[in-house]
């Protein structure tokens, strides 16, 4: 066994919510799915006051994946030009759990 594969994190899909006061246009949502693309991700909130992302990332625990999946989310809230709001909601599944 190679030391890559001793090292190597699991796959984590982590869910990420804000809530703010704005309604969201469809080209923001857009331009946060633009930026979170990169990640495997999908952005939601057309309509909506709250706007969120499904990431995939690689960590070792459901911790780091929040982690780093929540600095993600934050670099792309900010590439797409929203205003950063609360988050309300993250949650991460492992792929082992998704079985």
């Amino acid at each position: 066994m190679s030391s890559r594969c001793l090292t190597r994190g699991v796959r984590w899909s982590v869910g990420i919510e804000a809530e703010g006061d704005e309604v969201l246009t469809r080209e923001q949502v857009v331009d946060l799915a633009d930026a979170v693309a990169a990640t495997d991700g999908i952005a939601t909130g057309i309509g909506t006051t709250r706007y969120g992302a499904q990431m995939v990332v690689e960590a070792a625990s459901r911790e780091e994946a929040i982690e780093k999946a929540t600095e993600e989310f934050w670099r792309a809230v900010r590439k797409a030009r929203l205003r950063r709001a609360p988050l309300v909601r993250t949650e991460a599944i492992s792929e082992d759990e998704d079985r």
